[in-house]
């Protein structure tokens, strides 16, 4: 352990007012050390500097609207349609970026609003009440700029984690979800952070990130405020809670985004210095896109843990390209590391020009003794194998339609999945599916009628997936199979009915 220390904030403070300090990015910092070694790097560098823009669901705005005449306590409000938290009190509200459009949909939401209103632009507001002898307004209709607004501060529960999970998707079907587009078959990579720019992989022990440190918060002087939700610094994905002056803020830094299927975000950019007091700091600052790993999970199991399909370095999934079981993924980024960069060197400016000075938490940023514990959950989740039909009828695949026509009919059911001479699903039939046939004098083999593109279940997948399932395609039954496809089940979407009813 290195411990040589021989500055203190007040020293690098000075240095900021008197034009004599060291300021360097994360990005400069690993040659520096790899030159001078931690200690000489730490008597030569003063800051680092670093930098993160990426998409931080968890970001939202609280408003004061002042009063109006009559006064109101507003009990619902929406800011262009979007609805924000009014239950604080009579005209200060809450908008969450992820919150969505009445009108719009997963098209515009909170993130929209907040950026509309950093870029000057006006929103219209619509609030109900329910009247009192202080408040009696009942409802109120206007427009509005971030300059007509008492306060607006950002303030955001969970921001720049460590670093993020890799997503891909092994399943057979397109997925939409908070890392993008996720095409089937592990068509794609996508990733988030900033890797060797990385805020909290640059400080891991929070030595100098906490409560009331000084940060850049898109584009103006904010704080940390404390822990991010989620906070779980034993696997390395730490989070902050940060807050700033909304008023002040460049429309650069902060920019709502839609993801198709999902819904709405907030990109929001960060900065941290790195005041480096001692050598071990200086050391920590030189980590490199090399020495940060990260797993890669299959999004195309809907459950709380996803399978890990490897680990990967920010260096490899920068190269554009990784390998998956011999296979080359092409990699995507869903921040923005070109930003990151500007926000390390817009930063860097700042602290060289005199206009900004770090400081050190009052109370640094736990990393010991934080448990991230999952959702406590009295009832069992029911799955798929407590629902499904077990007892399942098939048919061979190469026989007619009149054959599967008498099958239907003797069993008295709806589908009628198709099997190989290997017992393997290859297909579905329904009752449409023959009467269709019949009707276009289509009576000779499964194969010309049958679906083939067959959407499936797992026996051990909770009802509430698979009910999702059967919305998104529009069907009413899903075969049950294990891993070698082989049939083990049917699910209907009235089994899931008569489970809902009995509930």
């Amino acid at each position: 352990m290195i411990t040589v220390t021989d500055k203190t904030i007040q020293d690098i403070n000075a240095k900021i007012a008197n034009g004599s300090v060291h300021v360097v990015t994360a990005e400069e910092m690993p040659d520096i050390v790899a030159e001078l070694g931690p200690v000489g790097a730490a008597k030569e560098i003063d800051i680092v500097t670093t930098g993160t823009f990426g998409a931080m669901c968890s970001s939202g705005a609280f408003f004061n609207f002042g009063h109006s005449d009559p006064p109101i306590k507003m009990q619902k409000v929406w800011l262009n349609d979007v609805e924000a938290y009014a239950g604080l009190a009579a005209i200060d509200a809450y908008l969450g970026a992820t919150q969505l459009s009445k009108s719009r949909g997963m098209e515009y939401g909170g993130a929209h609003v907040i950026e509309d209103l950093v870029a000057g632009k006006s929103i219209d507001i619509h609030a109900t009440a329910y009247g009192t002898d202080c408040y009696p307004r009942k409802v109120l209709d206007t427009t509005v700029t971030i300059d007509d607004l008492n306060q607006a501060t950002m303030f955001n529960p969970r921001n720049g984690y460590q670093r993020y999970n890799v997503a891909t998707n092994c399943s057979d079907r397109t997925l939409y979800t908070y890392m993008g587009t996720l095409l089937p078959d592990c068509g794609n990579v996508t990733y988030s952070g900033a890797g060797v720019l990385s805020p909290m992989y640059n400080d891991p022990t929070y030595q100098t990130i906490g409560v009331g440190s000084r940060i850049f918060l898109c584009g103006a002087q904010g704080y940390v405020t404390g822990q991010g939700t989620q906070h779980d610094p034993a696997n390395n994905f730490a989070t902050m809670m940060v807050q700033g002056d909304l008023k002040q803020m460049d429309k650069k830094y902060v920019r709502g985004a839609s993801f198709h299927g999902y819904g709405t975000s907030l990109y929001v950019g960060i900065g941290i210095p790195i005041p480096i007091l001692n050598a071990d700091i200086a050391k920590a600052t030189a980590v490199t896109d090399a020495d940060i790993t990260v797993d890669v999970l299959d999004y195309g199991v809907a459950r709380r843990s996803r399978p890990v399909l490897r680990e990967v370095t920010y260096e490899e999934l920068k190269s554009g390209m990784i390998d998956i079981n011999g296979r080359e993924i092409t990699t995507s980024p869903m921040s923005s590391f070109h930003d990151a960069r500007a926000i390390a060197g817009e930063l860097k400016d700042w602290i060289q020009k005199g206009t900004f000075y770090p400081t050190l938490p009052v109370e640094r940023l736990p990393n010991t003794g934080v448990e991230f514990k999952p959702m406590k959950q009295i009832g069992e989740q029911p799955t798929v194998a407590d629902v499904m039909a077990k007892r399942v009828t098939t048919i061979q695949q190469g026989l007619t339609v009149e054959n599967a026509a008498k099958v239907i009919m003797e069993g008295n059911f709806n589908h009628l999945p198709v099997v190989s001479d290997k017992d393997q699903l290859v297909g579905i039939i329904t009752a449409w599916d023959i009467a269709k046939a019949v009707a276009k004098n289509k009576r000779d083999k499964l194969d010309d009628i049958m679906t083939r593109a067959v959407v499936t279940a797992d026996a051990t997948e909770p009802i509430d997936i698979v009910a999702r399932r059967l919305e998104q395609h529009n069907i009413s039954a899903l075969p049950v199979v294990d891993k070698h496809s082989r049939v083990r089940g049917i699910i209907t979407s009235d089994d899931i009915s008569k489970l809902v009813a009995r509930r």
